[in-house]
């Protein structure tokens, strides 16, 4: 069997988000800002109209929620479908890469909703400290 040889460069991967002009980074902003996961996460339970995801979404503004779909669809997250009817139909559903990064978001939502007695017994603990100055 024969291995082949990578130099540095070639080990290195495509995109490296941590540098400045990557668009890697964008796109990690779109999913991992409070909408965009709240967008992913609610579309991985499957394909939502644009009111009936706002109301999943609790909180989103109409337009927040537009701009939101609007940069998961460009980045190729999700896919928006529009029926030739009267009045509009406009289904929103994720694209196998949207699932993909749902699935993970999803798996750092729960970890994030488990942990939750222990992050506010941390926030009262600091609290404390910091109020007793």
């Amino acid at each position: 069997m024969t291995t082949v040889q990578r130099g540095p460069a070639e080990d290195a991967p495509p995109y490296d988000v941590f540098a400045r002009a990557c668009p890697s980074r964008s796109t990690l902003e779109h999913v991992t800002g409070r909408w965009g996961s709240l967008t992913l996460g609610a579309l991985y339970e499957g394909s939502l109209r644009f009111n009936a995801l706002r109301r999943r979404v609790d909180g989103v503004s109409e337009k927040m929620l537009s701009q939101t779909l609007q940069a998961l669809e460009r980045d190729g997250l999700v896919h928006r479908e529009a029926q030739p009817t009267n009045p509009p139909r406009v289904d929103y559903e994720l694209t196998p890469l949207g699932r993909e990064v749902a699935e993970r978001l999803l798996a750092l939502i729960r970890c994030v909703e488990g942990g939750m007695d222990a992050v506010l017994q941390a926030r009262e603990r600091y609290d404390g400290t910091r109020g007793a100055r």
